[in-house]
């Protein structure tokens, strides 16, 4: 059965080949016949099989984004190998059936795994290629897309205690979201973004070819490195270069209220934060009246306090705040609390009860004093929401990959509402939209900036002309994620996909080269 289901692969990728557009005149039923004689049958979900809803509900991470309005996908493909996924874009090609790829499910709108327009696609669900190898010696490893953060962080930690890996600071996050759109956690200002620190990948082409770096080219492997996910093909696996820890960090969280002194201590820290030396790293989460300062240090409490003494006095870090303990141990601390265990981060499942909303800024020039006590002002109305804020400066203002939030930038903010099922969130969401709004003038300008993996969709959607999607309406959202690299993005994709099999609301349009 499998050489004969390799057969069909090969015939498909020939047929492919003749073909410079995509075809018209196949039909659904057409894509689910090619898919059933190329792929095992128990990795396909199709609307009606008794298993399509609970395969679609497993990673989706926000229920604001499944309703029953949500268009769903035609079928959900789950493969076990590379030859599963080339057959389903090799498929979707032929039967004009659009492929959408998920590996978390943590798209902050969804776009894995739902169009918000009436569409016919399938997913390819990555969550059965999560196999790692990590190699001690060479301080390498590979990771499948489908793997979480919190599995790449703990095969790291299995193979040696002083070694890492710089990305986010959620564990259920996919491998695959997070290193298209840059990723970064903790680690930031030590050893810059996540896709800062890819060797090599292996990706799916729109033609179903399987390609490595070599293969794809330096302009295509340079746009999978933070050019968003899904533009371009369907990235597999990751080589990434892991960083050395030391076998103690650091940790401290001090919450300041306003009654406390937390406007004037946030004042300073916006100057303060990424100036540091970049072993530490200290993000503040405010919410309410409270500013919730968070911090990694890489070294020892005997270390960490002269200099907090010395750069930050106004923080009032004593020793009764220090948390010492393993790089791996602070991964559930930060985010799950002090009760988490190192196991808890392989917990790929999480609660479907809250809704949420989300949108980001890049700050380049500090907020006035003024401008903060207004902020908490705004943080106090009813339905308000949060704001975290992470501090850049060190490495991360180096780079040659496409995100672009470099050198210049002080901090990044996201905005973050949530509701329940109680509520239809037109409060919070009109919150949200409102102080995003009043936030404009201190933040980036010409573009105002926003990071991709904090997508939203209110920056704008593409347009699609003739089949293909328009360059000039993708620049409206594009410049803000990627500034002056949205074209040469555009370019990558021209290159490797220029009928645009891949696309979504905010995929990367196909620009062809001058000539």
């Amino acid at each position: 059965m499998a050489s004969s289901r390799t057969l069909v692969l090969a015939a498909l990728l020939s047929f492919l080949s003749c073909y410079a557009t995509v075809p018209s005149l196949a039909s659904s039923d057409g894509f689910l016949k090619c898919l059933s004689a190329a792929i095992p049958k128990q990795l396909l979900y199709t609307q009606s099989s008794p298993s399509f809803t609970s395969v679609l509900v497993s990673s989706i991470r926000n229920p604001r984004l499944f309703t029953p309005t949500t268009v769903r996908p035609l079928v959900i493909v789950t493969p076990t190998n590379a030859s599963h996924v080339q057959a389903a874009v090799v498929c979707g090609r032929q039967n004009d059936v659009r492929i959408r790829v998920r590996s978390g499910g943590h798209d902050y709108e969804g776009l894995s795994y739902r169009s918000v327009r009436p569409e016919v696609f399938a997913v390819v669900d990555l969550a059965n290629l999560r196999s790692m190898r990590v190699d001690q010696k060479t301080a390498t490893a590979w990771v499948d897309s489908g793997a979480t953060l919190g599995e790449l962080y703990y095969a790291i930690s299995k193979a040696s205690k002083q070694l890492a890996f710089p990305a986010g600071l959620c564990p259920t996050v996919g491998v695959g979201g997070h290193f298209s759109g840059g990723g970064f956690g903790m680690l930031l200002r030590k050893y810059g973004v996540a896709i800062d620190n890819v060797l090599d990948a292996t990706l799916v082409d729109a033609k179903g070819r399987l390609l490595d770096k070599p293969a794809m080219g330096t302009d295509v492997f340079w746009a999978i490195r933070g050019g968003g996910g899904e533009s371009f093909g369907i990235v597999l696996s990751w080589k990434v270069k892991l960083v050395a820890v030391p076998p103690t960090v650091t940790m401290f969280s001090v919450p300041k209220s306003v009654n406390e002194g937390a406007v004037d201590i946030l004042t300073k820290w916006q100057e303060v934060a990424p100036a540091l030396p970049d072993d530490l790293f200290i993000r503040v989460v405010v919410q309410k009246q409270v500013a919730d300062f968070q911090s990694m240090y890489l070294g020892t409490c005997d270390t960490l306090l002269p200099l907090m003494s010395s750069r930050f006095p106004e923080l009032g870090i004593n020793r009764s705040h220090c948390k010492e303990m393993s790089w791996i141990q602070s991964v559930p601390y930060i985010y799950l609390g002090s009760t988490a265990t190192v196991e808890d981060i392989l917990n790929r499942t999480t609660s479907l009860d809250t809704f949420n909303k989300a949108t980001s800024d890049y700050v380049r020039q500090a907020i006035p004093k003024d401008v903060w006590v207004q902020i908490f002002a705004w943080l106090a109305k009813p339905d308000a929401g949060l704001m975290i804020t992470d501090p850049y400066g060190g490495k991360i203002t180096l780079s040659a990959t496409p995100f672009p939030h470099r050198g210049g930038v002080l901090y990044n903010i996201q905005y973050m509402n949530f509701w329940s099922a109680a509520t239809d969130g037109s409060a919070q969401t009109k919150w949200l939209k409102d102080f995003y709004a009043f936030m404009g003038p201190y933040v980036s300008k010409n573009p105002r900036q926003a990071y991709v993996n904090y997508r939203d969709l209110d920056l704008g959607e593409n347009v699609v002309v003739g089949n293909v999607t328009s360059y000039q309406a993708g620049k409206v959202w594009g410049e803000k994620y990627y500034k002056g690299n949205f074209q040469r993005l555009a370019m990558a994709k021209g290159e490797v996909d220029p009928s645009d099999y891949f696309r979504n609301e905010q995929s990367i349009p196909p620009l062809a080269a001058s000539k």
